[in-house]
């Protein structure tokens, strides 16, 4: 199996280095193109540098498209007669529809001399959302297919990205709910506990760094507790907030003040994620 990916940003390049150190793909498997060559230039010791995006499509079982809305397209347009029915196409963009990943691969109408004996509707496409914690093989990845997609090629996708941690099916209507709560959350919960560490601090002489080392570890410790226990949120705050005393005080701040915060966080991403999601829709009409 031969494994092709176009775009070496932040997270092509994170990929690429994680299916090679996974010893999942050896340097003729791992195949990588991009618009800017000098990026790659470390990577030719462990891959294979292609010199253009169609001899990458055409040479992969699995293309990776790490790409912005804006390139995807052109993109898509570019590679459509270097692929074939037993290609299977992963993008790394959840704002850009199966649909419209389709119609720009089947629409050749304006195109020249390029022709495909793919139909419009067989193309195999997956959207695959990982999340930074993919750095530390803890990445809670979400997965997602169109209806094209076999269950050889779903074992094939899933073996690959396992190397970066943990791999959730959703449909694609849930794609975006679901990025909130992995692929964002990352930015979240720092977000917030950088809040709480500022705040301690106005009461302490702990140094700073030591103060967020505590909140970390003890971050960590409480998730795989809950993990490990099958504990829920509300089994912690009753296992540690006695009745009347200091935790219970804390608490009732939290569930006093916080939800409607919450609400708004999430009432203004996701708002922001379809805008998104129009203006990538526009790319393509």
């Amino acid at each position: 199996m031969k494994v092709g990916i176009i775009g070496f940003g932040s997270m092509g390049k994170m990929l690429a280095e994680k299916f090679s150190a996974s010893g999942l793909l050896d340097r003729d498997s791992l195949l990588l193109a991009s618009r800017s060559p000098e990026k790659m230039k470390d990577a030719k010791k462990w891959a294979t540098l292609c010199k253009s995006n169609t001899e990458l499509a055409s040479s992969s079982d699995i293309v990776f498209l790490c790409l912005r809305p804006f390139d995807l397209k052109g993109v898509l347009e570019e590679i459509r007669g270097s692929i074939t029915e037993d290609t299977l196409i992963v993008s790394l963009n959840g704002s850009v529809s199966f649909t419209n990943l389709e119609k720009s691969l089947s629409d050749t109408s304006e195109d020249v001399g390029v022709t495909t004996d793919t139909p419009p509707s067989q193309y195999k496409i997956a959207k695959v959302i990982p999340s930074v914690t993919a750095e530390v093989d803890r990445s809670q990845t979400l997965l997602c297919y169109n209806d094209h997609v076999t269950s050889s090629d779903k074992g094939n996708l899933k073996r690959l990205l396992i190397c970066m941690g943990n791999v959730i099916e959703l449909p694609e209507e849930e794609l975006g709910m679901g990025s909130e709560l992995v692929s964002c959350m990352p930015g979240f919960i720092a977000s917030v506990f950088d809040v709480i560490v500022k705040a301690a601090k106005e009461h302490t002489k702990i140094p700073h760094d030591q103060v967020v080392r505590m909140v970390l570890q003890t971050m960590i410790a409480t998730g795989e507790l809950m993990l490990e226990k099958s504990m829920s949120f509300e089994d912690v705050v009753t296992r540690v907030a006695t009745p009347g005393g200091i935790t219970e005080e804390g608490t009732k701040v939290v569930y006093e003040q916080f939800p409607e915060t919450a609400q708004v966080l999430f009432e203004k991403t996701l708002l922001k994620r379809k805008l998104t999601a129009e203006k990538a829709q526009a790319q393509f009409e």
